[in-house]
């Protein structure tokens, strides 16, 4: 049960973002900025971190779990270091998301052959 709502919310925010993307005039780097700051904004309202229990991987996933999981990281630095806190935080929680983002987009360009959209 728990894959079939990990599944249906994931897909559910996918595909309001997908609307999002067809019905505004917005580009791609905007909507994905708009993602990860609703989900800080909603982790720093503490509505997100329920939701996130509740919809596990669904929630998780998403730009929108990056944004939260942000937030969570400075919130953590913050109460450990102080003011350098907020400069720390959000690198050490999301270190590893972006380190494996940034070598399997490598290795996809190797693999594939990237080019410009024309």
């Amino acid at each position: 049960m728990e894959y079939l709502k990990a599944f249906l919310v994931g897909g559910a925010i996918c595909a309001l973002v997908q609307i999002l993307l067809d019905k505004t005039t917005l580009m791609p780097g905007r909507v994905m900025v708009i993602l990860v700051c609703t989900g800080a904004i909603l982790g720093a309202l503490g509505i997100y971190e329920p939701f996130a229990k509740w919809a596990g991987a669904g929630a998780g996933v998403p730009l929108t779990g990056f944004g939260n999981a942000l937030f969570k990281g400075v919130k953590e630095a913050i109460d450990k270091e102080g003011f350098i806190g907020i400069f720390k935080g959000g690198f050490t929680a999301s270190a590893v998301g972006v380190s494996a983002a940034l070598v399997f987009s490598y290795i996809a360009s190797w693999i594939f052959k990237p080019k410009m959209k024309s």
